[in-house]
């Protein structure tokens, strides 16, 4: 099936799945006219591929795992471990991220303290600033 085809039957665009052949992680083979064809088993690892950014995993992760897709060796373990170290970044990234908001809801706080001790003591104003 010509790369047309295999965006429509995978919902992953044209422009994507080039970039995965260029990267190795699909492979087509050349028609007399030059035009990539690829096999029946390619919409099955493109699916893999698209689940596997959808979770956001890496291209590296999904090039490190799919050639094992591909021979029927990668475990359900293997794929638990994969799933659970991604859920270990996002949870790092979501303490960063509730950290920053913890820092934010601090400095309104200082910012509200500082108004009720001296009310006139605000940012200057657009029009005093330019002076």
């Amino acid at each position: 099936m010509r790369i047309s085809e295999l965006a429509k039957q995978t919902g992953v665009s044209a422009h994507r799945l080039r970039r995965y052949e260029a990267l190795g992680l699909i492979c087509a083979e050349r028609s007399t006219g030059g035009y990539r064809e690829f096999g029946e088993r390619t919409v099955r690892e493109v699916v893999f591929i698209a689940m596997g950014r959808d979770l956001g995993l890496s291209l590296a992760t999904l090039a490190d795992a799919i050639p094992r897709y591909r021979a029927g060796t990668l475990t359900i373990e293997e794929m638990v471990f994969t799933l659970r170290r991604r859920i270990e970044e996002v949870d790092a990234v979501i303490a960063e991220q509730q950290a920053l908001r913890q820092r934010l809801v601090d400095h309104i706080r200082w910012f509200k303290e500082r108004a009720k001790r001296k009310p006139s003591a605000g940012f200057p104003s657009a029009r005093k600033a330019r002076r």
